[in-house]
């Protein structure tokens, strides 16, 4: 996964953080309850931490990028941070009660892969374990900001389909002005 230099500055900075807490994390988990246990696939420098904190008791990082993943481990006592590839999770089957991830979907380098990561948040989920977050639009000014990054846009109109054939039911998308969010269960 590779990020330009402008993606990282935004990426930890107050400005994006603050857009997280007030803007994409309570779209994205409108009405949900994530449990006890949540796991954050790619919470990268940390911007979504505080915020699901207070919506869940324990909270997991999973995070591939070895640099973010000690960074991480420095800055955030409140948190466990594994360091590993969402889409081979090194974590045991049915732990958790929730996955979410947010707008990093797209920094997985193919559809088979994000299909992988799909497959191992259903693994990871416990029977009714809710698996939801966001990620952006492929629209103009999405892809200026990707220029030098890995970025492979979700389709929205294609989730439902990939989800449930991963196992997923009662699968939502809906789509705002810049980025979509989902949510699905595991049976």
């Amino acid at each position: 996964m590779a990020m330009n230099y402008f993606h990282q500055v935004l990426c930890r900075s107050s400005v994006w953080e603050r857009a997280s807490a007030t803007r994409i994390i309570p779209w994205a988990l409108n009405g949900l309850d994530l449990g006890d246990q949540a796991l954050e696939v790619g919470p990268g420098y940390g911007a979504n931490i505080s915020t699901l904190r207070a919506r869940v008791p324990e909270l997991t990082g999973l995070e591939i990028d070895p640099a973010l993943v000690a960074r991480l481990r420095t800055r955030r006592s409140d948190l466990r941070v594994i360091e590993g590839d969402g889409t081979a999770m090194p974590l045991p089957d049915k732990e958790f009660s929730s996955v979410v991830c947010f707008t990093m979907l797209h920094h997985v380098p193919s559809p088979a892969q994000q299909d992988d990561l799909f497959a191992e948040a259903f693994r990871v989920l416990r029977p009714g374990g809710v698996f939801a977050g966001s990620d952006g639009l492929d629209r103009l000014a999405f892809r200026l900001m990707h220029i030098g990054d890995t970025c492979v846009p979700v389709p929205p109109a294609t989730l439902t389909d990939r989800l449930t054939r991963t196992g997923f039911a009662d699968v939502e998308i809906d789509t705002g002005a810049t980025m979509f969010r989902f949510r699905a269960r595991r049976p």
